[in-house]
């Protein structure tokens, strides 16, 4: 089966653009040569000027979608993410009590719970997709973990996600038990490199934990020893929320959207649609809420560092909606920051106090003008 032409390499537009880029240095170098330099900030707001290919890039109604499933794994005795089920994690996102969705809502962010394939059902709320796949994937050390038409099912459901969200960015988080093992499976037959690269959390990783998982994904390789390209490694080894991801991460970055990357499962995601157009990799910000050693080689994988490392350890998409703040201080170095004229700078009437009786400027405190509404960071980011 086909991948819709909607996705083909061809309509995803790499972000190279010398000319651009110059001119965005140049206008960063003016907007420096007022306070002082900004660090990591001035290379993020260029990458922002090129994803939008435009001086100024504007952004609205950003959204995070945390992409949830079940994996036939977890027979296998998979640990659980913070001791929940898949359907608990859900539920804890929809009624806003996890970092991740209390931290999207004071950032301004929308917050999407989609069940691409959560074994247990899920009643409609608000915020929720429902678009299961399936209750689940099967358990990949006894046959495929999904079908190949189930594969690509998944990625048109991505498509018609990210096809049909109101703003132009969207921060893509996996959520579900036996998710990170799934992503590392296929991350490690697509860059031919061990499992355990990207399944050690770190050296105080228990020593009888790590040869449970060696074991059960090792076996999940042996059986499907000869799968090599991308979709059959997806359908082999993935979880519904990966296929779900590909979909949409394809699709935003062939409308020039901005693409938010938090976690193992995301970066797997992304790896398999970089394989379908590598354009894709152009639009992606790499946030981390994990110090999980194995994100590190995924991230390595991309020669890229996550735009936060604040040590957290929490659910994907976290980092994201932490990062977030800081892509509006770099979009808004290119559009809200104003050059300066030669010469000395002088007082403009709008920076005067206001004057009592008699023209006596008035020094009490509510005296300054505030520029009240004319923020950088309003509602349309």
């Amino acid at each position: 089966m086909a991948l819709p032409m909607s996705i083909h390499q061809s309509l995803i537009s790499p972000t190279a653009n010398p000319e651009l880029e110059r001119a965005l240095r140049q206008r960063l170098e003016r907007r420096c040569a007022i306070a002082g330099r900004l660090g990591e900030l001035e290379p993020l707001a260029v990458r922002l000027g090129l994803i939008q290919s435009t001086l100024t890039p504007k952004f609205r109604d950003p959204t995070l979608v945390l992409f949830a499933a079940d994996h036939g794994l977890a027979v296998d005795g998979i640990a659980l993410p913070n001791g929940r089920t898949t359907r608990e994690q859900a539920l804890l996102a929809l009624q806003h009590r996890l970092p991740a969705t209390v931290f999207a809502r004071s950032q301004g962010m929308h917050v999407t719970v989609v069940d691409c394939g959560i074994a247990e059902p899920l009643s409609p709320q608000q915020r929720l997709l429902a678009r299961k796949i399936a209750h689940g994937t099967r358990n990949s050390r006894a046959g495929p973990a999904m079908t190949l038409e189930q594969a690509h099912a998944g990625v048109r459901v991505g498509m018609e996600i990210s096809d049909n969200l109101a703003g132009n960015v969207i921060a893509c988080a996996g959520l579900g038990q036996g998710s990170l093992e799934a992503a590392a499976l296929v991350l490690s037959r697509l860059m031919d490199m061990p499992v355990q690269d990207f399944i050690v959390s770190g050296p105080d990783m228990p020593h009888e934990d790590l040869a449970h998982l060696m074991l059960v994904l090792q076996g999940a390789q042996a059986r499907h020893r000869e799968v090599q390209e991308p979709m059959a490694v997806l359908a082999a080894f993935g979880g519904f929320e990966l296929a779900v991801m590909v979909g949409a991460m394809l699709v935003a970055a062939s409308k020039r959207q901005l693409i938010l990357v938090d976690g193992l499962p995301a970066c797997a995601a992304l790896k398999v649609a970089s394989m379908i157009a590598p354009p894709v990799t152009d639009y992606a910000v790499f946030c981390r809420s994990t110090t999980h050693r194995g994100l590190d080689e995924a991230l390595a994988l991309f020669h890229a560092a996550a735009l936060l490392e604040l040590g957290m350890e929490c659910g994907d998409g976290t980092g994201a909606t932490v990062a977030w703040p800081l892509i509006r201080c770099a979009a808004a170095l290119l559009t809200e920051v104003q050059d300066i004229p030669d010469g000395p700078v002088h007082s403009r009437p709008s920076d005067l106090r206001e004057t009592g009786s008699g023209g006596t400027p008035s020094t009490h405190p509510g005296a300054l003008t505030t520029g009240a509404g004319r923020s950088g960071f309003g509602s349309k980011y």
